[in-house]
């Protein structure tokens, strides 16, 4: 459809021109809001114009789609089946720091000294065995000093230019030898007796200790310390039966030498015989 210059609508060829229709409206705009989309024979308001883009969106739209929870039971089970296994480690790994944490607690246990020890008890009853053997009167308890000492009290034959004097001086001193040497056994024997007593005393307290022991090296050094004491009353027997047959040998050996005396002095008595010779 055409306008005229006036603003009335050109008549199409092939159609008579006549009035207007009730419904046209010859007011309508033909540009700007309002006016009719070109090339549509009808006319649309432009408020339908939102509408219409709405419609085209939805229709463009990808039908919504019903979304549902699917539960697998197989991988369930799997999880907690690993879970479990997992636990299970730990639990083992925390057993196992357990076990080596009580195995450093032996070891230490067993590494810790004994706070007793009765060595020096003991190594003072011997010390005073000895000095007592040693301060005793005769002939002491040595190499050299018995052998000077035998040589001179105990010879092997007497002269005949001895006098009886001196073998009555030589038989003294080996009296006192003897005398002494029994003496010292005496003493020794006393010492021996109280060391015993002292010893009771220290073996309970050793059984004490090592019954109250808490670990190896404890256990080992109060055994250590039992066999000390038995070692000590070894030695300190060793010393009286020094003594005692010291004693013994010194009066031997004034007897044999009594003998030897009694001979010297009845060759010294009966002289060389000339007198009753012719």
């Amino acid at each position: 459809m055409r306008t005229s210059s006036y603003g009335a609508p050109a008549p199409c060829p092939g159609r008579e021109a006549g009035p207007p229709g009730p419904g046209m409206n010859m007011n309508r705009k033909t540009e700007g809001p309002g006016a009719a989309l070109p090339g549509r024979r009808g006319r649309q308001p432009a408020a339908k114009l939102p509408t219409l883009l709405l419609a085209a969106l939805l229709l463009a739209a990808p039908p919504a789609r019903a979304q549902m929870i699917v539960f697998d039971i197989n991988a369930f089970n799997q999880s907690v089946i690993e879970a479990s296994q997992q636990i299970e480690i730990i639990s083992n790994q925390i057993l196992s720091l357990q076990n080596e944490a009580l195995m450093l607690e032996n070891q230490a246990r067993n590494l810790a000294r004994l706070d007793f020890s009765a060595l020096a008890g003991m190594v003072s009853a011997l010390n005073q065995i000895e000095a007592l053997i040693n301060q005793g009167q005769g002939i002491a308890l040595e190499v050299a000093a018995t052998n000077a000492a035998f040589a001179q009290s105990y010879p092997q034959q007497y002269g005949a230019s001895v006098s009886a004097d001196q073998r009555a001086a030589d038989a003294r001193r080996r009296w006192q030898d003897a005398m002494g040497a029994f003496q010292r056994t005496l003493v020794v024997q006393a010492q021996v007796a109280r060391n015993v007593q002292a010893d009771t005393a220290t073996l309970s307290d050793i059984v004490t200790a090592s019954q109250g022991a808490g670990g190896a090296l404890q256990a080992t050094q109060a055994g250590n310390q039992l066999t000390a004491l038995s070692v000590k009353q070894q030695l300190q027997m060793q010393s009286l039966m020094a003594a005692q047959y010291r004693a013994q040998a010194l009066d031997q050996a004034r007897a044999a030498e009594g003998a030897e005396q009694a001979r010297a002095a009845f060759a010294q008595f009966m002289g060389s015989g000339s007198a009753y010779g012719n």
